[in-house]
């Protein structure tokens, strides 16, 4: 493939950082393209944790084509590391194999490298360029971003629901609303998540897995119920294979007991309410390193998270029908005035199949 300009490279490697989408959790998902005489000679992507970032493996391509990296250029969706993690540099690795120039699309937010990976190869005599393409490279990354800024994943709100915005019968019916297309589409956003989260009304009264179907994917998500009052079913599928976390603020021993017998870890996180504190299991997921955050919940947990400031855009699956008196999406207060209203911008609007997929982000 002919290379002509920067742009044309940093595209290119920003196809390679998607085929980590699903793998490189709770690292980044990082594209790289080694460019000679306009011409492709190595290209790789970061691989799961442990193992090769995305410049090692493209400079092993290069190797295994026989190809000469030396002069050439560069061009990484994320500033290339410059410390000891669970492997080395890649900064070092670059310097050692005698490339030229280096491009890469965004500074990593990470304050291990923040600047000092550039800065390293600089200091090595490579010419370094960084902020092509950089709202590309922070949207594919949007959550690694969110977790290493504010310490919290970025919060992915899923519901389909009916033109009117209803997602279930009075009766609780509710599968299925949207198109089976739709609810595939769906499961490619749960793959990219780090997590799914979902409620101890929703799971009791619809016993789901919180997992990947139908979709390739070489790993699932973590999977997380907020239960208050430990009231999970301890046969519920949600638990089978074990490792589900469930978030609780009224401690049982019994309970707890019961639940830990089948894989789970309780966290207790209570408020003074005598609820989960919401904003304080946010900043715990943080810690626990989840980047990306998907929730499927019902109205009331729905309501809360976005009350209490949690939610960082909606994922709303929308068809083309109406279901009349039936129940909501979320469960928020009334407002006397339109200026307590909670704005949001559409980020994303796509057809899927007979159904309409809005991405849209909390102003």
């Amino acid at each position: 493939m002919n290379i002509s300009d920067d742009l044309q490279g940093m595209s290119l490697a920003l196809q390679w950082a998607a085929k980590g989408m699903f793998s490189t959790t709770p690292n980044p998902r990082v594209g790289c393209v080694i460019v000679k005489d306009r011409q492709v000679i190595g290209a790789g992507h970061t691989q799961p944790p442990g193992q090769a970032h995305a410049e090692v493996q493209a400079l092993r391509d290069a190797a295994a084509r026989g190809a000469d990296v030396r002069g050439a250029t560069v061009y990484v969706t994320l500033e290339p590391c410059s410390h000891f993690g669970r492997t080395p540099p890649c900064a070092d690795a670059l310097i050692a194999a005698g490339v030229g120039r280096v491009v890469a699309a965004i500074g990593d937010p990470n304050p291990l490298v923040a600047g000092q990976g550039l800065a390293k190869l600089r200091a090595a005599g490579i010419d370094t360029l960084c902020g092509v393409l950089e709202h590309e490279a922070h949207e594919i990354n949007i959550g690694f971003f969110s977790r290493m800024q504010r310490g919290r994943p970025w919060v992915r709100m899923k519901a389909a629901a009916s033109l009117d915005g209803k997602t279930a019968l009075h009766n609780g019916q509710s599968q299925w609303i949207t198109s089976a297309v739709a609810r595939q589409d769906g499961h490619r956003w749960r793959a990219r998540a780090c997590a799914i989260l979902s409620g101890i009304g929703t799971v009791n009264a619809d016993n789901p897995q919180l997992n990947v179907r139908g979709i390739d994917t070489p790993r699932q998500p973590q999977r997380i119920v907020v239960d208050s009052r430990l009231q999970l079913n301890p046969q519920a599928r949600v638990l089978d294979g074990g490792g589900t976390w469930v978030i609780a603020a009224q401690p049982n021993a019994e309970k707890e007991a019961a639940l830990r017998a089948r894989g789970a870890e309780i966290i207790l996180l209570p408020n003074p309410q005598g609820k989960v504190d919401l904003p304080a299991l946010m900043l715990e997921l943080g810690r626990r390193q989840i980047n990306e955050l998907h929730l499927e919940a019902g109205y009331k947990l729905n309501g809360s998270l976005i009350r209490e400031g949690c939610v960082d855009e909606l994922l709303l699956y929308l068809a083309p029908d109406l279901l009349g008196d039936a129940q909501g999406l979320f469960d928020l207060p009334r407002l006397d005035s339109l200026e307590g209203r909670r704005a949001l911008s559409f980020h994303e609007v796509t057809q899927i199949d007979t159904d309409l997929r809005i991405l849209a982000r909390f102003k």
